[in-house]
């Protein structure tokens, strides 16, 4: 074999990984402004009528799902994102729906990742987070 392919195949391919899921994380995000529209600009008149309503965090967290479906459209399972509804107070119905599953399956695919993350030590989830985990049957 050529040393090209040599090169190739043993290359450790780890770091040039990483870099292409954060690309396509940073991606997401963009592809939902775009399909989402821009937020009000602190201090217009749109965000001072937004001010004390639920509306921004409604924004927030349909940004974050947006961002789950295009990640995972990509092919990039991201559990950092799930994380992150999950931190925002997203139900795991509400991830499920946003990802075309039951409540139920996206608890099984992500929910001891995303606990072991948010709650590392057993001492409990942080307040936000839903206490609405299914219970295996």
């Amino acid at each position: 074999m050529s040393d090209l392919i040599d090169r190739a195949v043993a290359a450790d391919v780890a770091g040039a990984s990483a870099e292409v899921i954060v690309a396509g994380v940073v991606e997401a995000g963009r592809q939902a402004d775009l399909i989402l529209g821009p937020a009000p600009i602190p201090g217009s008149q749109e965000w001072r009528a937004e001010e004390g309503t639920d509306r921004p965090a409604e924004r927030q967290l349909a940004w974050q799902l947006l961002c789950l479906r295009i990640q995972l459209a990509a092919g990039i399972d991201s559990v950092e994102t799930v994380m992150s509804l999950r931190r925002f107070g997203a139900t795991w119905a509400t991830i499920g729906r946003a990802t075309g599953m039951t409540r139920q399956s996206a608890h099984e695919r992500w929910g001891r990742q995303v606990a072991a993350i948010l709650d590392p030590y057993g001492d409990g989830m942080p307040p936000a987070v839903p206490d609405d985990d299914p219970v295996a049957p």
